[in-house]
């Protein structure tokens, strides 16, 4: 199994409740496939750089997982079929990419014990 994360940027014009509807089903459909999620990060709604769709902000979400390299094309096409996904990356970790978002985790543990 590798070590993949996927950044995904939902429509602004979601409530609250939409916009964890939905990152839930994208993490359902891993779990269905065998993936074992590591983290999931709600970034919130940011400015995009550019415009897409006519729409200048979006909800981006991170979800880091290990997972077959067959369950990418079906969370890709997941992607591609849900309307609210506006654009997304999902990118294959190496070993020093791993170790770092290992790090990563745990430095944010600790901010939210504190």
């Amino acid at each position: 199994m590798n070590q993949y994360e996927t950044v995904f940027i939902l429509t602004p014009v979601l409530s609250d409740e939409q916009m964890k509807e939905t990152v839930a089903k994208f993490k359902k459909l891993l779990t269905d496939n065998g993936a074992e999620i590591l983290n999931e990060e709600a970034w919130g709604l940011k400015k995009l750089a550019y415009n897409i769709e006519k729409k200048t902000s979006g909800f981006y979400n991170l979800i880091e997982f290990k997972a077959d390299p067959t369950v990418i094309n079906t969370l890709e096409v997941g992607y591609r079929r849900d309307e609210k996904v506006i654009r997304y990356m999902t990118v294959k970790l190496d070993k020093y990419a791993a170790a770092y978002a290992e790090k990563r985790r745990a430095k944010l543990g600790k901010k939210e014990e504190a």
